[in-house]
């Protein structure tokens, strides 16, 4: 299955060889983050989620509709065996990471995430009962069981603790925790716990 997507992606190499080159490089990049194992349920999926996307962005008509129907088929199977779901709608930004796949993840189509964000097992990004998904920063981590819903933003640099709902906009530079989500600038409450002393009241 995974060789089959490659196949065909190094088949369109003299068409459009900077596009093949970006696939190959991202496919690279996602192997070496996810453990450098085919077998990993993380690389796996984004591997077909780029392969939706790569399927896409085809100059020719034919070629984007053999590219839909092998991507349909290939990414239900996928997400059947690793309940992770990333449709190749979704905007990932470089270097996503899938730190554990060891139980469901589910990312609406139409969220945008920003680079270098990592997500932990059992987290969905989603709706809210209404239309819209959220915008996600640069540098986010979502800690497990989490759910950040509706057509919210999230800065850059924030920390969604685990088992965290978040249903509103989270400033940069954050710490979110608990449901509903309490914000703290991040390292705040630490750092000043962490200046009292016994004596202090």
């Amino acid at each position: 299955m995974i060789s089959r997507l490659l196949m065909i992606a190094s088949r369109s190499d003299t068409a459009e060889p900077q596009k093949a080159d970006s696939f190959r490089a991202e496919v690279r990049k996602d192997f070496e983050r996810h453990g450098g194992t085919v077998f990993n349920a993380g690389f796996i999926t984004l591997l077909v989620y780029r392969f939706g996307r790569w399927g896409e962005e085809r100059r020719g008509a034919l070629l984007r509709k053999v590219c839909r129907k092998i991507y349909g088929v290939v990414s239900a199977i996928v997400a059947t065996i690793t309940r992770v779901w990333i449709p190749a709608q979704a905007t990932l930004g470089e270097g996503f990471h899938i730190i554990h796949a060891e139980g469901s993840i589910s990312i609406h189509p139409g969220a945008v995430i920003g680079k270098r964000c990592g997500v932990m097992h059992n987290v969905t990004i989603g709706t809210n009962m209404t239309a819209g998904a959220p915008t996600i920063g640069d540098d986010v981590f979502i800690g497990v069981n989490s759910t950040i819903l509706g057509e919210i933003r999230i800065g850059d640099r924030v920390r969604i603790a685990a088992n965290t709902a978040v249903t509103t906009d989270i400033p940069s530079d954050s710490i979110a925790v608990g449901s509903p989500a309490k914000i703290y600038p991040r390292l705040g409450p630490f750092l000043s716990r962490a200046g009292k002393t016994d004596t202090d009241t």
